[in-house]
């Protein structure tokens, strides 16, 4: 069970990395728009580059949001059947989940 928790953390963790990737694709598409009208050999030489560097960065997003999905399904298929297995040790857990929140929150006070 702890290790689905740490493997829950790295999917967090990678959802925010490609959040930030996002933007910088966002950004970096921006950029080359607005450097549209820039000539020169070599400013055409680094749009092209940029652009096959951008092109491979939003296919490798695609393919690990496709990742997490899948695993984040198997995650939940996997809590189901926990549960069905073991519904009452499910109820244990959380309900000392929600002592323990009511607990801290109560002191917070």
């Amino acid at each position: 069970m702890y290790t689905e928790l740490s493997d829950l953390d790295g999917e967090v963790s990678r959802e925010k990395l490609m959040r930030d990737l996002r933007i910088v694709v966002s950004d970096a598409e921006e950029l080359l728009r607005a450097t549209a009208n820039q000539a020169g050999e070599n400013v055409a030489a680094a749009r092209e580059r940029i652009q096959e560097n951008l092109d491979t960065a939003k296919e490798h997003l695609v393919a690990a949001q496709q990742h997490i999905a899948l695993k984040t399904r198997e995650a939940a298929r996997a809590t189901d059947e926990y549960v069905h297995e073991n519904p009452w040790k499910a109820v244990g857990i959380a309900a000392g989940f929600g002592l323990i929140v009511g607990m801290l929150i109560s002191r917070g006070r």
